[in-house]
């Protein structure tokens, strides 16, 4: 009998946090699962205490050399026996229910992809301070069919939105395997958002819950607290590429939506530009930025509210876990 779900993690240098994902998985009330970690060339003991987990249900595969999260995804998803296939960050975790509850719903509504809230966590924190859902101000009370356009334009680098390619839904596999979906392995950024889309251009029926059971640890050294200008060029390169697939250029809605978030990436460039110069000090850098760029400061009055709203909400608010 194949597992119901088969949970993907993708590892690299996480050996301090790596015990704590891989527990949270195979302890979820839904048994019947498998853990596929792929360790892609790490060079601390991440693969050590992968392998000193004792259990059956858990597989483990191992590069030479870091050959990225697409090509990672790609091995995993080929690799996974279950009827659904979902991700877990190395450093974040699961709550004890999650699988169990989505897949009660997944299968009472008949879809083909089901995400839920996140809860945000700093490093060291014993406590969530928010939600995805609460800091992308949407209020939703009830599960949502997430639409292919409305994925684009709520999911938008640098701009207010819900960002939806930080969920990490359970998809079905044999909807992947049927419409011959993978990654592109040249695109080093943003792969599940790209892996998400793509199956919603090819008539996925994607459902939002409005309950956290996702636990996102945001830390230092993290993918997200990179550059902001190299992910916002990464974006943009990747946005580029998809534009040109005849999935999305024989869907006239999804192309416009696209293509508007091509012209919003570049009007954010300036922005993030000061703010990297920021960042290392460069001042001189920073001031040339903005005075080259005024949009700049257009596009710092539509961003400050939400840089002190998540300031406040970081050091201030805790959410508590049902």
């Amino acid at each position: 009998m194949n597992p119901e779900v088969s949970v993907i993690i993708l590892a690299y240098n996480t050996g301090k946090y790596i015990a704590q994902a891989i527990d949270s998985a195979l302890r979820q009330t839904e048994k019947n699962i498998e853990v596929i970690v792929v360790d892609d060339g790490s060079t601390d003991n991440t693969l050590e205490i992968v392998k000193s987990f004792n259990d059956k249900r858990l597989k483990v595969f191992f590069n030479q050399q870091n050959l990225g999260q697409n090509f990672c995804t790609n091995l995993a998803i080929k690799e996974a026996q279950g009827n659904w296939i979902t991700r877990l960050d190395s450093d974040d975790w699961y709550a004890v229910d999650r699988l169990e509850k989505l897949l009660n719903i997944a299968y009472s509504q008949k879809v083909d992809m089901i995400a839920d809230d996140i809860y945000f966590i700093q490093d060291g924190k014993a406590v969530p301070w928010s939600t995805l859902l609460i800091q992308s101000k949407f209020k939703i009370k009830d599960n949502i069919k997430v639409t292919p356009t409305t994925f684009i334009e709520k999911d938008l680098p640098g701009m207010w939105g819900l960002p939806l390619g930080l969920t990490k839904p359970l998809i079905k596999k044999y909807f992947i395997v049927k419409n011959k979906i993978q990654n592109n392995e040249n695109i080093l950024i943003g792969g599940d958002f790209w892996l998400y889309l793509t199956c919603l251009a090819h008539g996925a029926n994607f459902l939002l819950v409005p309950k956290p059971y996702y636990f996102y640890r945001s830390r230092n050294g993290s993918q997200v607290k990179q550059s902001k200008i190299k992910r916002i060029e990464a974006y943009s390169q990747a946005t580029e590429y998809y534009l040109n697939q005849d999935y999305i250029k024989n869907n006239l809605q999804l192309l416009t939506a696209l293509q508007k978030r091509l012209a919003l990436i570049d009007k954010t460039r300036p922005y993030f530009q000061v703010v990297d110069s920021l960042k290392q000090a460069d001042y001189l850098k920073a001031l040339e930025k903005m005075i080259a760029n005024p949009y700049f400061f257009c596009h710092l009055t539509t961003q400050l509210p939400r840089i002190i709203r998540r300031r406040l909400s970081l050091y201030f608010n805790k959410i508590s876990i049902n």
